[in-house]
């Protein structure tokens, strides 16, 4: 069975090494703290809900771009925080970030999904938190986290590693 890494790997926008980029770092983690911005002038449910995911987001991403790592597939992008980032993100923090993006999938796209508000105002709290810890990921991220986080990826993606 081909491992999930390896197959976010290959797909279209899956997984692929670029080049470390601080100040594009830099500008998601802006875009993160424009979602949180909106997410505090709302008060529609559903979009409070996906800008609260987009924050997060932004922010996990910002991480990988200073690390030097695309993906476009947002499941492929929480797989590599549970798997390649768990020195730097917990496996609770790895499961609010995939809760709130089935939540965000389920508030856009289907009318009939209620998610409760216990959860939105969990996902309300948790986004500003979350984004603090990623600005302070990116900040004290040295060359040798960026070299090492490379190779186990390099590692992670050859299929028979």
């Amino acid at each position: 069975m081909m491992d999930q890494l390896v197959w976010c790997g290959r797909i279209r926008n899956g997984i692929s090494l670029a080049a470390p980029n601080e100040s594009l770092a830099s500008a998601y983690l802006k875009k993160a703290e424009e979602a949180l911005e909106t997410m505090q002038t709302i008060t529609a449910h559903d979009w409070r809900i996906t800008t609260a995911y987009y924050a997060m987001y932004f922010s996990l991403y910002a991480v990988l771009t200073r690390t030097g790592i695309r993906c476009e597939n947002h499941s492929c992008t929480i797989l590599l925080m549970e798997r390649l980032l768990s020195d730097q993100f917990t496996p609770a923090e790895a499961a609010l970030v995939e809760k709130a993006r089935g939540a965000r999938v389920d508030a856009q796209y289907y009318v009939s999904r209620e998610i409760p508000d216990l959860f939105c105002d969990e996902l309300i709290r948790a986004a500003p938190r979350f984004l603090v810890k990623c600005t302070g990921i990116v900040d004290g991220m040295s060359e040798k986290t960026i070299r090492v986080l490379r190779e186990r990826l390099t590692e992670a993606l050859r299929e028979d590693g």
